[in-house]
């Protein structure tokens, strides 16, 4: 009754909290000596992990020095000299596998969009194009695309078709998008078929006709949630456009090839491998960064 008292004194409008005086929260004795252990705890970790580290690649690179073969295998594949000598003109073939990368990722995601949205359709006249979609995923997902480089490569050429190029750049893209269409067909119905029944029904209910609802309610949530998975696709296409090689493109490999075959060295084939690396690392690190806020996004909701 003396605190309904004080706030009726306090005057109309008054809330009756005014006098009152708030203490910044300080943790407590217990609190504080559970930070301290802890943070011992995470510099033992530190320490036990560097030298972990330290012990297990120290080893690895003593065995690798001390071996018989040490001398020979430097000769034959750091022989940095000449590779920075060929260096330009593995840069040069570099250039093909980005531009082929660019453009097989832009038809991958094309192709790939259309054939998820219609294994996913519910209509009954898209029945027969289901059937053939899933064929089409079935059969391009289970041959390596090795394989599949070949057959495009040297089966198209022999079938003499009018109009149909022979061009071995555009017949190797052609291959690697028929089959990283077929993955990327896969992972992107996955994403849609994540997206709860009830998130259509809600669409539908606010007067969203289906492709409104397909636009603006399914494919941002199933977008979302594949990102690190294609991603992960993207990384994998721009090391596979490597094996275009074997149909004459000069690539980045094919140009480590033709240097390697004059002089019997390996090393441009290692700085070929370099320039695969500068660029699937830093994307490789991006997509890990994806998965861990995508991951961290989700438990937020979930504890939400």
């Amino acid at each position: 009754m003396s605190s309904l008292n004080e706030g009726a004194k306090s005057g109309p409008g008054s809330s009756g909290f005014e006098n009152r005086t708030f203490v910044a929260w300080k943790p407590s004795a217990l609190e504080l000596e559970r930070r301290k252990i802890r943070s011992q705890q995470n510099q033992r970790n530190i320490l036990i992990a560097g030298l972990s580290s330290v012990v297990v690649l120290g080893a690895l690179l003593a065995v690798l020095v001390t071996s018989p073969g040490w001398k020979s295998l430097t000769d034959t594949f750091f022989a940095w000299a000449y590779g920075f000598e060929v260096f330009p003109k593995i840069i040069l073939g570099f250039t093909t596998n980005i531009m082929l990368t660019l453009i097989a990722a832009s038809c991958v995601a094309v192709i790939g969009m259309t054939l998820a949205l219609i294994r996913t359709s519910r209509s009954p006249a898209l029945t027969p194009f289901r059937i053939l979609a899933t064929i089409y995923v079935d059969i391009f997902r289970g041959i390596p695309m090795l394989l599949i480089i070949l057959l495009v490569g040297f089966g198209v050429p022999a079938l003499r078709l009018r109009g149909v190029t022979n061009n071995v750049l555009i017949l190797g893209t052609t291959a690697v998008v028929i089959t990283y269409s077929a993955y990327v067909a896969e992972v992107l119905r996955s994403g849609i078929l994540t997206v709860h029944p009830s998130q259509r029904a809600a669409a539908r209910s606010l007067g969203l006709s289906n492709f409104q609802t397909l636009r603006h309610v399914v494919l941002p949530q199933a977008l979302r949630r594949v990102t690190p998975p294609l991603l992960n696709d993207l990384v994998s296409l721009i090391k596979d456009t490597g094996l275009v090689s074997i149909l004459g493109v000069t690539d980045a490999v094919r140009a480590a090839q033709i240097s390697s075959s004059r002089s019997f060295n390996y090393t441009p084939y290692v700085m070929a491998a370099i320039l695969f690396l500068l660029v699937t690392i830093p994307l490789t690190r991006f997509t890990d960064r994806t998965m861990r806020q995508a991951i961290e996004r989700q438990n937020a909701q979930g504890n939400a």
